[in-house]
């Protein structure tokens, strides 16, 4: 009753602050003003001490990362003065790099923890409200810690995930909840992913019976850790047997944290290995379920770029839920799922109105003026609109103002807005605003790729092979150029099937730029490429090798201007199939 009364006071809270959304709005922009008004970004745009809207957003430009990275790189070269925020910053998250090709520093501070916090209470508080949790039950968490690195001014750098974790406030908040991970924080700390993956998937097991939850960050990990339990679920059983660790656990650490959960349990062991064999004949259908048979839901973000491993994560789940998580980025935090039991195709994200000062630019999707216009190179956007001031149906840029020193920072996501929560909007997550390199004066876009891919691989069930991964390019080495899609499958399939594929998603791109430049030969037949097995592992090993952590891995969808990745992908392909559909 104790925890009941708890999340009914969070979501009280949360009810209250969505009344009057743009009242709260107007609180948090003035705060947000003051608190860094003596900036010497802010300075420069000369409010002079105002702190309403109107001034705000004719005075302060709109930017993106490249617009402030000077900034930033004087403060992680050791510049003391208030540059960004009148607070120090505390250290710098890493974003993945898989998007554009390298990490961007992001600054964060004890606000972003605290809006972290807000954010997962929130959202916490719905889903315990739909599938209450044993208190002093277990968590199997698939995440990992990065390795830190310190900048020139002596800042730690790591993911955004790494600085929470690592946070007094968040560990504070994570024993309050009275449900505890199965793994100690050295593996998830620790420096071999692989070792730390094998460790999770150990203790997962050992608390089989007392799992309320699996989860990640991307749904991704999830993905990746029952891949490699497939290869390595023998092995773990005799780790049980004989309650001894794999010798392939060398970390000392890690070693001596997960040793000292071991003992001796044949009857565990042997009922793990009865249900495996079992599973083995299935295609591992409903492994997370019968092996975590108390565990409540999976969670994990599954929209956006998560969204084509649905299938697979819904084969590998059986008949447990799957619960999108909250809306947010290395740079801050949107909105909360406060509707655990849709499905994550169709989840809606709540805007949290007092974890940041927001605004919406209008996006004329009919003629793509969102994206760069040929005649003069700039981006024609419409003003931004107030969180209060956006339309149901209308689809928008998301720009905000932190806690943590971006101002007017324009975040690249595509939102729709579908309704209202109280007076706070209601988004579904569209895409990334970026578009795949032209090859004339098609506008395609990640979305348009994923779409395109999920329509050729209904073909697949017809010789029940799946798609383990894919991503694209360009080939302006033909004349005309012509867009390129890599595939690795999960089995052989009949050339004849593949080249009916490679149609189907020459046909479904439905971008007029796209379709006009086909029918006029300005653009080449769609290329299939087929990629041996394990090439996406390859990737996922190329990322890790430049820091970049399992749990934070976002397979890219377009290789641009990226030799190591296009030598990975060029150097596996064992089949090239080209379209035959006449536009």
């Amino acid at each position: 009753m104790a925890s009941s009364s708890r999340y009914q006071q969070v979501i009280d809270e949360f009810e209250a602050i969505t009344k009057d959304a743009e009242k709260v709005q107007l609180e948090t922009l003035k705060k947000i003003i003051e608190l860094n008004s003596e900036t010497e970004y802010l300075r420069k745009w000369g409010l002079n001490g105002r702190t309403d809207p109107k001034s705000f957003r004719s005075c302060v430009p709109l930017v993106t990362h490249a617009d402030i990275e000077p900034y930033i790189n004087r403060i992680a070269d050791g510049d003391k003065s208030p540059v960004l925020t009148t607070e120090p910053i505390r250290s710098w998250s890493l974003s993945s790099g898989t998007t554009n090709g390298r990490p961007k520093f992001v600054p964060f501070n004890d606000d972003l923890v605290a809006s972290s916090l807000q954010v997962f209470a929130i959202s916490g508080s719905y889903r315990a409200l739909l599938f209450p949790i044993m208190p002093g039950g277990r968590s199997l968490e698939f995440v990992y810690g990065s390795k830190q690195k310190r900048t020139k001014g002596g800042l730690v750098a790591s993911t955004a995930t790494t600085n929470l974790f690592n946070s007094a406030e968040f560990k504070i908040a994570k024993k309050s909840s009275q449900v505890f991970a199965c793994s100690p924080d050295e593996v998830v700390f620790g420096n071999d992913s692989r070792q730390s993956l094998y460790c999770h998937l150990l203790c997962g097991l050992l608390y089989s019976n007392e799992v309320q939850y699996v989860s990640s960050t991307f749904s991704y990990s999830i993905l990746h850790a029952i891949r490699t339990f497939e290869q390595v679920w023998q092995e773990l059983c005799i780790d049980i047997k004989e309650g001894k660790l794999s010798e392939r656990i060398t970390e000392p650490s890690m070693r001596e944290s997960v040793s000292k959960l071991l003992k001796p349990d044949p009857e565990l062991a042997d009922t793990i290995y009865e249900k495996c064999e079992n599973m083995e004949k299935s295609n591992w259908n409903g492994v997370i379920r019968k092996l975590w048979p108390n565990a409540k839901y999976i969670f994990s973000i599954m929209t956006g770029a998560m969204e084509p491993y649905l299938m697979k994560l819904r084969h590998y789940a059986g008949d447990l839920p799957l619960v999108s998580a909250d809306y947010g980025s290395t740079e801050g935090w949107i909105g909360a799922n406060l509707d655990p039991k849709t499905p994550p195709e169709n989840t809606i994200f709540t805007v949290v109105p007092n974890i940041a000062y927001f605004e919406f630019i209008p996006l004329h999707e009919e003629s793509k003026l969102d994206e760069p216009n040929e005649a003069n190179g700039s981006a024609q956007e419409s003003k931004s609109v107030g969180l209060t001031e956006v339309e149901v149906g209308k689809a928008y840029e998301v720009v905000f103002t932190t806690f943590a020193g971006l101002y007017r920072y324009k975040l690249g996501d595509v939102v729709r807005v579908v309704g209202f929560h109280n007076s706070t909007p209601q988004l579904s997550y569209e895409r990334r605003k970026n578009l795949l390199p032209s090859v004339n004066i098609d506008k395609i876009t990640e979305k348009d790729l994923q779409i395109s891919v999920e329509k050729a691989t209904q073909l697949l069930k017809e010789e029940n092979v799946e798609l383990v991964d894919f991503t694209s390019s360009t080939d302006m080495s033909t004349e005309p150029g012509h867009y390129v899609i890599y595939w690795e499958l999960s089995g052989k399939m009949d050339e004849n099937l593949l080249r009916k594929c490679c149609s189907v998603m020459d046909e479904s791109f439905a971008d007029a730029g796209y379709v006009g430049s086909r029918k006029a030969k300005t653009i080449g037949p769609l290329e299939l490429r087929i990629l041996e097995k394990g090439t996406f592992r390859k990737i996922l090993d190329h990322y890790l090798s430049l820091g970049a952590v399992v749990s934070q891995f976002k397979t890219p969808r377009c290789i641009s201007c990226n030799p190591a990745l296009f030598d990975i992908l060029n150097n596996s392909v064992i089949q090239r199939h080209f379209s035959t559909f006449l536009s």
